[in-house]
């Protein structure tokens, strides 16, 4: 399959300045990212001109090259035109370059930090997640019992992909923080571990911390006499707490690794470091993150829940910038968010909003689509929309709607009019997926309490998001008014 793209992986590569100037590549759903030594050797002009390129976009100290759906094959086939290394676990790459380190903002070290941890996840969150969804509206229509063997095991890959969340994010975390990936996913099993996690369940409560307030936490043990502070269901399915104890770890594995003899290098550095991580983790990592990610929830949840206003205002505001922050990489951001709710809440309201924001582009480049006489726009346009039904929509953004810049605009003003709507109805998903259409199952209530209640208020304002967008679009494009942009 990647022999079809060897052309177009040649002209990718010579216009990023050659293999050479590769520090390192990776890729998303639909763009391929690189990290290059000197970002001016990049060649956007010729790039965007090539069939088979959509965009090209700088954001977060990266490189990126919009492809589409078909980014897989792209991505083998430019790996192997230039014989590249796609491990991101080793210093090689930064000791070869000999161009100085280039100065990024704390925004784009975040978003590439999030980006880079969360990423190679996200395809198996989607699964479990779809999966989940899917088995809790069979449920719900009474096409299979809860108590059945095939309901349990099917739940065993799709609740499991996220109670084990922390094994894969401190896998994917090491990578990032470049230490043994093993060391990480142990730490991540530590946070797992059946012990620590039923001993909320199991054992009395020895003391409390910040008793009386929405941040309480109880400790049912200790550790050399000192509290073990977690949350009651322990860190399952949490995020941050993993991610920062990995970051200690690689810190200390370094200044390890480079003090230990050689001879006992392999077992004394990994031992070390998880002695000494796994109970700072517990001690003191964990309590504080759980505390700040809790906080966060809470704060969240506070502002969506004012009376009357607070849904609708959080659903117009996301609805509405959303596309915006796809465009800069920012909606990364939201991830950890989403993830940290449906830990702590077990649903999540507060980003409904942007659920409907997918359609809006759809609409508006099918709106495009069938009135434009540019028979290469149409070419684009219909597989676009295609995808962008199905959740992808950086075809339709970057393809149509973002150049021709007037249905952008109208499809943001769709999204947030329907976002509005979706978060005054107080829209809620139960647990991660993709967007687009078949995202619609992660909003049934696996517990039966709201049924499909969230999936029919969510359609509705799909619904009113793509009649705006349409219609906006429909009425103000006109192909002889693009004529400078085309």
């Amino acid at each position: 399959m990647a022999g079809t793209y060897d052309a177009l992986a040649r002209v990718i590569l010579e216009n990023v300045g050659g293999a050479g100037n590769v520090e390192s590549i990776a890729h998303c759903i639909t763009r391929l990212r690189f990290k290059l030594k000197d970002e001016s050797l990049g060649n956007d002009e010729v790039l965007e001109a090539t069939e088979g390129v959509v965009k090209v976009m700088h954001a977060g100290g990266q490189y990126q090259v919009v492809i589409g759906p078909h980014v897989n094959e792209v991505f083998d086939a430019v790996v192997a035109a230039g014989a590249l290394d796609t491990s991101d676990s080793s210093d090689e790459h930064a000791a070869d370059s000999s161009a100085p380190a280039k100065k990024q903002t704390f925004m784009s070290v975040a978003i590439d930090l999030i980006s880079g941890i969360l990423q190679p996840v996200l395809p198996v969150l989607a699964a479990g997640g779809m999966t989940k969804g899917l088995l809790s509206l069979a449920a719900f229509l009474g096409w299979i019992s809860k108590d059945s063997g095939t309901y349990t095991v099917i739940c065993s890959f799709a609740d499991g992909i996220f109670y084990f969340l922390p094994i894969f994010l401190g896998l994917t975390a090491a990578r990032k923080f470049k230490i043994n990936e093993f060391v990480g996913a142990a730490i991540g099993a530590a946070l797992c571990f059946p012990a620590m996690v039923n001993i909320g369940a199991t054992a009395e409560a020895l003391g409390s911390v910040l008793a009386g307030t929405p941040f309480e936490m109880s400790y049912y043990a200790t550790f050399l006499g000192l509290p073990v502070i977690m949350p009651q269901s322990g860190y399952t399915s949490s995020v941050i707490p993993v991610v920062l104890a990995v970051w200690f770890a690689s810190v200390l594995y370094k200044k390890l690794e480079a003090a230990t003899p050689s001879a006992v290098r392999f077992f004394v550095v990994p031992m070390v470091t998880l002695l000494v991580t796994v109970p700072m983790t517990y001690l003191a990592i964990g309590p504080v993150a759980s505390l700040v990610t809790n906080g966060l929830s809470l704060l969240l949840q506070s502002i969506y829940e004012i009376p009357m206003v607070g849904g609708l205002l959080c659903g117009a505001f996301l609805g509405g910038v959303y596309q915006v922050m796809v465009i800069f990489g920012l909606h990364w951001a939201c991830v950890p968010i989403v993830l940290t709710n449906l830990s702590v809440l077990g649903f999540d309201a507060v980003l409904s909003g942007r659920e409907v924001c997918t359609f809006a582009q759809t609409a508006a480049t099918f709106a495009i689509f069938l009135k434009t006489r540019d028979s290469k726009l149409k070419q684009i346009a219909l597989p676009a929309a295609i995808t962008g039904f199905f959740g992808t929509t950086e075809p339709c953004i970057y393809g149509v709607t973002l150049p021709k810049k007037k249905p952008f605009i109208i499809s943001c003003i769709a999204s947030a009019i329907g976002g509005g709507f979706v978060g005054l109805m107080g829209v809620k998903k139960f647990t991660s997926g993709f967007s687009g259409i078949l995202g619609l199952p992660i909003f049934v209530d696996p517990s039966g309490v709201e049924g499909i209640t969230n999936v029919i208020w969510l359609s509705v304002g799909i619904l009113i998001t793509m009649a705006i967008s349409f219609v906006g679009t429909w009425l103000t494009y006109r192909d002889d008014e693009q004529k400078a942009v085309d």
